[in-house]
This record gives C-alpha cells, structure tokens and sequence, in this order.
C-alpha cells in the first residue's frame, strides 16, 4: 500500500477492479485530493441542509440519493446539484448500477469533478472502499529494529546499532522462524490497538550481516521463513549487561513501550558472552503467548508465595496460643 497524498486518480487505479468503478465522467478531475479517510452520504445536502455536509470526502449517492433527485422537477434538481457541487468535492461514486441524472454529469463536468459508477450496493461498498481509505491513512511511523515472526509473536528487536539484532534473527529464521523486516521496520496503527509491521519495499526479505553484507532470506531459506507484516506484540529491547543496572528478575513489574500511541509490552534484554539470546527470544514468545491464554506465571508464583506466607502465620500464631497456655500451667 502506498502512502502519500491520496488523489481520485490513484483511488480509482488501487480499486478499479475492486470495487468494479466505472468512470462516467472525463480524467479532468484525477488530480484532486482525497483529505480524508471517510466517506459521506449527501442526503441533507441535496435536500438543502448544508450546515454538517463534509464535501471533502469521497461522496456515495445511494439509492436514496437518486430516487430523491429523480422525484424532483428538472430545475430544482439541477439547483440542487448546484449547491452541493460548488464545495471542492474530491469525486462522487453512484451505486447499484444506477443512472446518474444528466444534470449530475454536466454539473460535474463542468466543475472537473470525477464521478464512479459501481454495481455494489451503498453497504458493501462502504464496507470496502473504507477498509482501504483507513489503510492509507492510517497513522504510520519508521523505527530502526529487527521484526521477527517466532511462534506467531511478533517480537520486535530494538538496541544501538551493532548489538546483534540481524545475527539474533539470523539464528531465529535458522530454527524455524520468519524474518519480517531488518534495519528500518515500517509500523502502521490499524484499529485502535494493532500495530502492523513490514520492511520497506526495496529491502523485503532481505537481512544485513556485519561482515557478510546483505542476504536474501526467501532464496536462501525459502517462502517459509518470511511474511510480509505481522502484528507487533512484544518489544525486546537489547542493552549490553551492566553489572551495577539492576534488572527485572520476576517479571512482576511489568514494562511497557508506547508506540503510536499502542501500549505493547517491553522486555529488555541484557547481553553478555555466552548468554543464549536465540532461545530467550523463543522463550519471550512462547511466555506472551501464556499471557495471551491467560497463565502469568510471576503473578501466579506471587499469589503462591503469598498464600505459603499466610499458612506461616496462621502456623505461628497457633504455636504461640499453645505456648502461652503452656505457660500459664503453674500446676
């Protein structure tokens, strides 16, 4: 999916086989932009109520819309399409194969506005064509990291450059996982709390080895050990160990990163000689994917370890009681 500046143009060229659009209209009107990732049925506006109409979004005249403009006489329809079709109106898409009115197409004309006949009905197409208006305008940012696939866990690899991300993934891809994007991950907001992520076009599949250079993973590893985005979940964030840092040992304080606004936990990682990153990472997976089920084995060995305690205390308190009627026997 492209991003940028969304124009008539390339909205027709992305989804004209999609959404079998149908141009009833010249290209005059191509190059105008699409500001919003919405669409909009004018109703009120061509019943004369233009204070909420948001002309900038793509305009869906429906059957009602039609039927509506067919019931009036010739000069009141063409004054109707005259008010709505003064504001900068990025195009217009009738549905169900019906016919536009002609005033509609030689007002449109005139004011080199585009407009798109579908046979889909005005629910599916809104269904359709705003599952791709959301895809480009969805809120997107680029992060330097590794994103791997491992046991259907998006597990994002962050840390300075030349920790060992790419090695770590290289390893990973070895026992069975799938490589997403190295170097410069490409995260995009879909929803309210999903985060995609893919590799740019120009390095998809590829992986950068210090010493070695670039690397083909699909040629080398074939299809299996790449996909082309995958939800991110966890964030593994890798630092050089520092033996005066204190780090999490329970994984009863939880750590989260913010990205785009999405909460996904974060797990930081320090590296020493020896340590076993690969199968750390595995583990990382395989522990969120018990989160997901929910089993969280710190809070169950607190609550274990809370409940020990109190059959202590209850056992203490029991001995003193004994202790202290014992002491109390001046026989």
């Amino acid at each position: 999916m492209l991003r940028g500046k969304l124009t008539v143009g390339r909205l027709y060229k992305d989804n004209r086989q999609k959404l079998k659009l149908e141009l009833m209209t010249s290209d005059a009107g191509f190059e105008r932009e699409i500001p919003e990732g919405e669409v909009h049925r004018p109703g009120l506006a061509l019943a004369g109520f233009l204070e909420p109409f948001t002309y900038g979004r793509v305009q869906i005249l429906g059957n009602t819309e039609i039927r509506y403009l067919n019931s009036l006489e010739p000069e009141q329809r063409r004054e109707s399409l005259e008010r709505v079709l003064q504001f900068e109106i990025p195009c217009i898409i009738v549905t169900e194969s019906n016919d536009p009115p002609r005033e509609l197409i030689k007002i449109a004309t005139r004011r080199y506005i585009s407009i798109f006949r579908t046979s889909y009905d005005s629910t599916l197409l809104q269904h359709l064509l705003s599952d791709y208006l959301q895809q480009v305008f969805a809120p997107q940012v680029t992060v330097h990291g590794t994103l791997v696939d491992v046991y259907g866990i998006g597990l994002l690899l962050s840390g300075k450059s030349g920790i060992g991300k790419s090695e770590i993934a290289l390893d990973l891809i070895e026992r069975g996982h799938r490589l997403v994007a190295d170097d410069l991950v490409i995260i995009t907001k879909k929803a309210e709390e999903i985060l995609m992520g893919e590799a740019r076009d120009i390095s998809e599949h590829l992986l950068e080895i210090r010493g070695l250079g670039l690397i083909d993973i699909r040629q080398i590893f074939g299809i299996r050990a790449v996909r082309i985005h995958k939800r991110i979940e966890v964030e593994v964030q890798l630092v050089e160990f520092d033996p005066t840092a204190n780090y999490d040992r329970t994984g009863l304080d939880e750590q989260n990163t913010s990205i785009l606004g999405v909460e996904i936990p974060q797990v930081v990682l320090p590296i020493n000689p020896g340590k076993n990153i690969t199968v750390i990472a595995e583990t990382i997976a395989m522990n969120q994917l018990l989160k997901v089920h929910g089993h969280h084995t710190p809070q169950e060995f607190n609550k274990r370890l809370m409940q020990k305690m109190q059959r202590q205390e209850r056992e203490h308190l029991r001995r003193l009681k004994t202790r202290d009627f014992l002491d109390k026997d001046f026989e």
